[in-house]
C-alpha cells in the first residue's frame, strides 16, 4: 500500500421498509439517516456522505480515511439501518420493515448480514471522477454485462483502442457465490474465459476491476440474500462504484454500457427476468410500480476532493437515455405477455429460493410413475 493518504468510498444499502409495498423509501427514513451520518461526520468518523435511495432501498454513500471493511464505518451503517427501522419504518408500519437486516447483533462487518456493500480504496489522482450505480429489483450479477462492456469491449469503450493508458487492458476479479471462491482474469488475453464465467450471472459475479497495472477501477456488491437466508427475503438490489477518466474509461463510456436495457433477474417477487432501465433519481420513473418494476438503475456522478464528495450529478437525467427507457418498456411489454412461463419467470435454480418451492413440495406426493 502507498504511504500516501488513501481515500475510501463505501456504499452500503439496505431495504429497511418502504411506502406502499416494494415502492419507495419514506422521506422520514432519509431524514433520520442524514442526521445519523451528519453526526458521524462531526465526530470525525467519516469525511463526507450522501444519503439517497433507489426505489425502496436506502443508500448510504460515505467517504473516509479508514480503509475497506472498517468495523466503525460498517457499524455506523448497521446502526443507522437499525435505528431507521425502529424509529421510522415500524412506527409507520412501512412494508417489509427491516427486511435486509437478517441478523440481530452486529459482528464487525455488514457483509453476510443482509445489507449490500461496495467499497473502493484508492490514492486520489489530480482529478478523480466517480460514478456510483444503484439498482433496484435485481441481483449483483446485473453488473456483469455493463462492467464487461465498460472495461473490455472496444465497441463500447473507445479508450481501449485509442488511449495508451487503457490499451494494456483490465483485470477482472470474479466471485463464485456458490463456492465462495474468486479468480482474477486478465483481459483482453483471457476474455473468452471471463465470458465463460460471467455469462452465468446467477453464480459468477464481477466483484472488482483493476487496470493492468493494479490501479483500482471498480467495485460492486456481491451479497446474495437468498444464499445468506436460505430462502427468498427480497432481491439484492446491488450497488457499484466506478472510477472514470485520466487513464480509465470516460464517464460517457461508463454510461454508454446502459444504453442497452439488458435482461436481469429480479422484478416481481424476485422471480422474473426484466430489462434494466436507466432512470433519474429524481424522476417519477424511479418509483418501482409496474409489476414492482421493471428493474432500474440510477447513476450518480461525484468528484472526490481530499476525501470529500463533490456532487452528485444525476447522470441518467438526460433525454439521450429516453431511447433506452422506451426500449425497456417495449421489452417489459413483451416479457409480461409470457405470464408465468419461462423465460419471463426465472429458471428452477433461482426459483428454488422463492415461495414456489413450497407449492412444488405439496405436489410431490401426487406424482405417479408412468408405465
Amino acid at each position: 500500500m502507498s504511504s500516501k493518504r488513501m481515500t475510501t468510498v463505501s456504499v452500503i444499502k439496505a431495504d429497511v421498509g418502504s411506502l406502499s409495498g416494494h415502492h419507495i423509501v419514506h422521506p422520514k427514513q432519509l431524514e433520520l439517516a442524514r442526521q445519523k451520518l451528519e453526526a458521524a461526520r462531526e465526530q470525525g468518523l467519516i469525511v463526507d456522505f450522501h444519503v439517497t435511495h433507489c426505489g425502496d432501498d436506502l443508500e448510504l454513500i460515505m467517504s473516509h480515511l479508514r480503509g475497506q471493511n472498517n468495523e466503525k464505518v460498517h457499524e455506523l451503517a448497521w446502526k443507522t439501518f437499525k435505528e431507521v427501522t425502529e424509529r421510522v419504518s415500524k412506527p409507520l408500519k412501512l412494508y417489509a420493515a427491516g427486511q435486509d437486516l437478517l441478523v440481530e447483533a452486529f459482528s464487525g462487518t455488514v457483509k453476510g448480514m443482509g445489507p449490500g456493500v461496495a467499497e473502493l480504496e484508492f490514492e486520489e489522482r489530480a482529478s478523480d471522477p466517480l460514478v456510483i450505480l444503484l439498482a433496484d429489483k435485481t441481483s449483483p450479477g446485473a453488473w456483469n454485462m455493463p462492467l464487461y462492456k465498460i472495461f473490455a469491449d472496444p465497441f463500447n469503450t473507445a479508450g481501449l483502442i485509442i488511449d495508451p493508458a487503457l490499451h494494456g487492458g483490465f483485470i477482472f476479479e470474479v466471485l463464485d457465490v456458490h463456492e465462495g471462491l474468486s479468480v482474477r482474469l486478465k483481459c483482453p488475453e483471457e476474455i473468452y474465459d471471463l465470458l465463460a464465467l460471467i455469462g452465468d450471472p446467477n453464480r459468477y459475479i464481477i466483484s472488482r476491476v483493476f487496470r493492468h497495472d493494479g490501479l483500482p477501477a471498480a467495485a460492486s456488491s456481491t451479497a446474495r440474500l437468498s444464499l445468506i437466508a436460505g430462502r427468498y427475503v427480497g432481491k439484492d438490489d446491488p450497488v457499484c462504484i466506478i472510477r472514470g477518466q485520466h487513464g480509465l474509461p470516460a464517464v460517457g463510456e461508463i454510461l454508454e454500457a446502459f444504453a442497452l436495457p439488458h435482461l436481469v433477474p429480479g422484478w416481481m417477487r424476485g422471480s422474473h427476468h426484466g430489462p434494466l432501465m436507466p432512470v433519474s433519481v429524481n424522476d417519477a420513473q424511479n418509483k418501482c410500480t409496474r409489476f414492482d418494476g421493471p428493474p432500474r438503475v440510477v447513476a450518480l456522478g461525484f468528484q472526490v476532493c481530499n476525501a470529500a464528495l463533490v456532487g452528485p450529478a444525476d447522470l441518467f437525467n438526460d433525454p439521450a437515455f429516453d431511447g433506452a427507457r422506451s426500449k425497456a418498456n417495449e421489452v417489459a411489454d413483451y416479457l409480461r405477455l409470457h405470464g408465468p412461463f419461462i423465460p419471463h419467470r426465472l429458471g428452477p435454480e433461482e426459483m428454488e429460493y422463492t415461495t414456489l418451492a413450497s407449492i412444488l413440495d405439496k405436489l410431490k406426493s401426487r406424482f405417479k410413475k408412468t408405465e
